[in-house]
């Protein structure tokens, strides 16, 4: 078979090539007419900027995944390599590490590993980030798993005692600084990542969801908050005793934040704000709504960041009224998974904020759009991390279901196919939780938008396949509610459209970025 770490790095090195050439070619053509090539371009280019990291840490499955990634690659430019302005001769040369690569035998092997400990590769963690996940798994384990399918199945809200032992081991002030109660330290962002991880492993809804809406309006206040602010609204989210929830998406607005048409007038001390809201997870429990609205008419310069304050409610709807007539309201949206937290519509009618709760008073007037864009790539790298938990929780199923499960006379776990679609879970999990890693070190040195993006990508459209190859080794159990497979796989289909679509991260994000480093380049 040859080194498969020669293998991996050859194979990378020419897939970064054509990532290269065909953003080089995207660039002097345009991304947004030719949407399909650009949109490819910009996943194969996550799956490669993946493969990257993961052979820094484990040489065998990088190649496997590598490979898989070509064969990707390969069908995706068949009869469209002018449009990529790839020569049709782009893979050759490493026709023997793919060959390699893909060899059901290698596969096998590498299977052989995976389900002997039901992980997905090496985590290479330092050894405070190990006692920290440690610690989550145990919890997840304790408190979260036990009553993660009741959840589901009901459609109940998240018990007390999960948010609370959450808050008391400082679950909601990972992304707070320790000036505020919380316990960031220089941008870290790995803890967030693992804890996001484990908690997603034991449940999406009820546990691994949780930390991201304080991630996202912790972030909002610590970059446009003024200092009075900070110290009123940061305390009380690290601790847990403030509960958040975000507004931002709208019924005829979704991914396309700068259209938004809710409304905040200043009318003498307090802002009136009327419109809808739409997909507000946990808006009921919520104590802090962090809402976008239009303060001018001028495109995305007009937005500008509330933290509207209101009392917890439990439930699937509540309502709440003001003197002179305002309201605000919430009826949770039926949703076939990502169940316990409840997403909410919310409706402002003339629901008056006090002036003093427009994130960064007047100087945050029109800032909106982009603390709310820089909150969201912390979202955006904490959603891959989730991605990741749901995998790892889907692997270890499989590996479990087809040890034990006997088909015609021969376990499960002794046929070629199964292990050969073992190996592929691990390593596509392993390359999507190595580049979360090294994401999370580059949001945290202050840029990373594109890996950030890239990640979130790549890794909940993965989270899809690798629940339905889980789901499908289960069989017909895999399709009863008696099964926790079946809620990974529903929980796994809403990764892809929150917190930036699949299709918008690609095209808006992905292949612009892609794009313009190109130019500069030339």
């Amino acid at each position: 078979m040859g080194d498969a770490a020669t293998g991996a790095r050859a194979v990378v090195d020419v897939l970064r090539s054509v990532v290269a050439g065909a953003a080089a070619h995207l660039a002097s053509e345009s991304p947004d007419q030719d949407q399909a090539v650009a949109y490819d371009v910009a996943s194969i280019s996550s799956a490669v900027a993946a493969a990257a990291e993961l052979l820094k840490h484990d040489a065998d499955l990088a190649l496997l995944y590598a490979a898989d990634v070509a064969a990707d690659l390969a069908g995706r430019m068949t009869g469209r390599q002018a449009q990529w302005g790839v020569a049709r001769t782009a893979l050759d040369g490493v026709e023997a590490h793919l060959a390699a690569g893909r060899d059901p035998a290698f596969l096998e092997r590498v299977a052989e590993r995976v389900m002997a400990t039901g992980e997905a590769g090496p985590r290479h963690l330092p050894d405070e980030l190990r006692l920290v996940r440690s610690a989550f798994r145990e919890f997840a384990e304790d408190r979260v798993v036990p009553v993660a399918d009741r959840i589901h199945r009901d459609d109940e809200d998240i018990p007390a005692d999960i948010i609370d032992g959450l808050a008391d081991m400082g679950c909601f002030g990972l992304s707070v600084p320790a000036a505020y109660g919380g316990a960031a330290e220089g941008g870290d962002l790995l803890s967030m990542v693992v804890v996001t991880e484990e908690l997603s492993r034991a449940s999406l809804g009820a546990a691994g969801s949780l930390i991201t809406r304080p991630e996202i309006i912790a972030t909002a206040i610590v970059r446009g908050g003024t200092e009075e602010q900070k110290r009123r609204w940061l305390p009380p989210i690290a601790s847990g005793e403030r509960l958040c929830a975000v507004a931002v998406t709208e019924p005829d607005h979704g991914s396309d934040v700068a259209a938004i048409t809710t409304a905040a007038v200043r009318d003498g001390d307090a802002w009136v704000l009327n419109g809808v809201k739409t997909w507000c997870t946990f808006a009921g429990r919520a104590h802090y709504l962090l809402v976008l609205a239009r303060t001018d008419p001028s495109g995305h310069r007009g937005l500008s960041l509330f933290v509207v304050e209101k009392p917890s409610f439990t439930g699937h709807e509540w309502r709440l009224t003001q003197e002179g007539g305002g309201a605000v309201e919430g009826r949770a949206i039926r949703t076939l998974g990502y169940r316990g937290m409840h997403s909410f519509e919310v409706r402002f009618d003339r629901w008056r904020v006090p002036a003093g709760d427009l994130i960064g008073l007047d100087e945050g007037l029109g800032r909106g759009f982009y603390l709310q864009m820089q909150a969201f790539a912390n979202a955006r790298l904490q959603t891959a991390a989730r991605a990741v938990g749901v995998m790892q929780a889907a692997l270890e199923r499989a590996v479990g279901y087809a040890r034990q499960r006997s088909v015609f006379g021969r376990p499960l776990a002794g046929y070629q196919l199964t292990r050969t679609k073992i190996a592929r879970m691990a390593a596509l999990i392993a390359a999507c939780r190595a580049f979360t890693y090294a994401a999370a070190r580059a949001v945290a040195d202050g840029d990373g938008q594109l890996e950030a993006a890239q990640v979130k990508q790549l890794a909940c459209r993965a989270a899809e396949w690798v629940t339905r190859e889980a789901q499908q080794l289960h069989g017909g159990y895999g399709y009863a509610e008696e099964y926790s497979v079946s809620r990974l796989f529903v929980d796994a289909r809403v990764l892809s459209i929150f917190e930036g679509a699949d299709e918008v991260l690609a095209l808006r994000v992905i292949a612009r970025r892609l794009t313009a480093h190109a130019t500069k380049r030339t």
